[in-house]
C-alpha cells in the first residue's frame, strides 16, 4: 500500500490556476499508475485524469482536457495536476489516488489508495 497525502487546494475566481500536489510515501511510487479524481456532495466521484508509471502517457476526462495537465515527479514520490482556466463547475474535493499496476484505468474501484482530498473552490 501507498499512503498519499493531497496539498495545494483553496479558493480562486473563474479563469484562474491552482496546482494541486500528491505527496506518496510507502511502497515503490513508481509502480503505481496515478489517477486523480473529484467529488461534489450528493454525487459520485468522478475521473478527471491519470498518468502511466513513467509519467509519459497522461489521460484526460473530456471536461478537463486542455485545461488540466497531469505530470509526476517519481524522485519525489509527487503527483501533480495543474489546473488553468477553471470554473465554477471545476468546484470539487479533488482526491489522488494509486492504482497498483501497469494499465491505466479510470475507474474509482481499481484504485486501492486514496488521499484524504483537498477542497478546491472556483468562484464566479
Amino acid at each position: 500500500q501507498v499512503q498519499l497525502v493531497e496539498s495545494g487546494g483553496g479558493l480562486v475566481q473563474a479563469g484562474g490556476s491552482l496546482r494541486l500536489s500528491c505527496a506518496a510515501s510507502g511502497r515503490a511510487f513508481s509502480s503505481y499508475v496515478m489517477g486523480w479524481f473529484r467529488q461534489v456532495p450528493g454525487k459520485e466521484r468522478e475521473f478527471v485524469g491519470a498518468i502511466n508509471r513513467n509519467g509519459v502517457i497522461t489521460y484526460y476526462a473530456e471536461s478537463v482536457k486542455g485545461r488540466f495537465t497531469i505530470s509526476r515527479d517519481n524522485a519525489k514520490n509527487t503527483v501533480y495536476l495543474q489546473m488553468n482556466s477553471l470554473k465554477p463547475e471545476d468546484t470539487a474535493v479533488y482526491y489522488c489516488a494509486a492504482r497498483n499496476s501497469i494499465w491505466y484505468s479510470k475507474l474509482e474501484a481499481d484504485f486501492g489508495s486514496w488521499g484524504q482530498g483537498t477542497q478546491v473552490t472556483v468562484s464566479s
